[in-house]
């Protein structure tokens, strides 16, 4: 009877997460950004390369591939890559927080909550901290789900994009290209 009630215990623990690490799934996850030319016509562009992690501590880490990222124009990608992110040279922008570990844990599937998270974005080689409005949902046992309840403004000026979002403006003969980016997305996340 004791190795009965030992296996069933076992087995009931093999179902559940060994640790709170949490890995985000690319594929359910979105990151995209509004840019706007010529005063008013705006255009939703995405990343497709994001990878992620929250560990047992909360330290919070997504990691943008710069050289994914889609316009829905060959010609623009590539000249975003060059001109603006300057891909050779920073081929990745970091973003680091940390996570409400108990928050987490304590979600019930299917119960959301709203946070403001404070964090870091590196970019071109700049560190600036931006805060986060997001919403945050179980939507499994081993899945939860984080999503911009805002978008975030990343301002160009600051990573030192302004002279690539120039160049980005003389090559395509446009009036003007904003320097204020709206930015959202949308991260799954699952135990590892």
């Amino acid at each position: 009877m004791k190795k009965i009630v030992v296996s069933l215990l076992l087995a009931s623990c093999a179902s559940m997460p060994t640790h709170a690490d949490w890995v985000l799934d690319s594929d359910a996850s979105t990151l995209s950004f509004v840019s706007t030319k010529a005063v008013n016509i705006a255009e939703v562009h995405t990343f497709g390369m994001l990878e992620g992690t929250i560990d047992s501590d909360g330290a919070v880490r997504i990691s943008i591939d710069l050289a994914s990222v889609d316009t829905g124009i060959d010609i623009r990608d590539d000249r975003m890559q060059e001109m603006l992110f300057e891909t050779g040279s920073f081929s990745r922008a970091t973003l680091t927080t940390t996570a409400d570990t108990d928050m987490l844990k304590n979600l019930a599937v299917g119960e959301s909550k709203s946070d403001a998270i404070e964090g870091q974005l590196a970019l071109h080689g700049q560190t600036v901290p931006l805060t986060f409005e997001v919403i945050v949902t179980r939507t499994s046992e081993s899945g939860i789900l984080v999503a911009s309840r805002k978008p975030v403004v990343v301002n160009a000026p600051l990573f030192g994009l302004e002279a690539g979002v120039e160049r980005l403006r003389e090559v395509a003969g446009l009036p003007s290209i904003s320097t204020a980016v709206p930015v959202s997305f949308v991260l799954a996340f699952d135990s590892d």
